[in-house]
């Protein structure tokens, strides 16, 4: 390409072309459901939460949320005495019985929130409560919770009713005429 006055290729003038100003995008704020979560609160590495530890224990329908810490012995459920709250003599044995197994009756103060089910179903809650709670407390009694049965969860429900008869599996009463 050449500039001859009689070239036959026109030439461009070369022109700078004017660009839209570029504007910074505005920062964005994450709202707050996908914002990182809040700290949870104070965690010991053994199980240790809010200067307790807990447990959390089923039976039937009841469920009871036992928190403990090393005290002098209190036993409160529902915010009442053990022994106010559960009036038969079975029950009141059956929720001391994993802290009788691990001599542990004195040494620590027990909270039981219980909901649900009647009250043997609830003292079955509190009792796996209170041995889960205790070995995380403290896992050397782990294996005298486990051989008293008192980490397993005893899994039995209310077999539910049958349409066409009186319950579960009571038939109404079979009339020949």
């Amino acid at each position: 390409m050449s500039d001859q006055p009689g070239d036959p290729t026109p030439q461009l003038e070369p022109t700078v072309i004017p660009t839209a100003p570029t504007v910074e995008p505005a920062p964005t704020v994450e709202p707050a459901s996908q914002a990182e979560p809040a700290p949870s609160p104070a965690k010991d590495p053994r199980g240790m939460r809010g200067g307790y530890y807990w447990g959390t224990g089923r039976r039937k329908r009841a469920v009871a949320r036992v928190r403990i810490r090393p005290g002098d012995g209190k036993f409160i459920v529902n915010k009442r005495e053990v022994d106010v709250y559960f009036t038969e003599d079975r029950d009141r044995k059956d929720v001391r019985a994993p802290l009788v197994a691990t001599s542990a009756i004195g040494r620590f103060d027990v909270w039981a929130n219980v909901k649900g089910g009647g009250p043997t179903g609830q003292a079955g809650a509190v009792v796996l409560g209170v041995a889960q709670a205790l070995a995380k407390a403290d896992s050397t009694l782990d294996h005298a919770l486990r051989d008293g049965g008192y980490l397993t969860r005893d899994s039995r429900m209310v077999e539910r009713k049958k349409y066409g008869q009186r319950g579960a599996r009571r038939r109404f009463q079979f009339s020949k005429r």
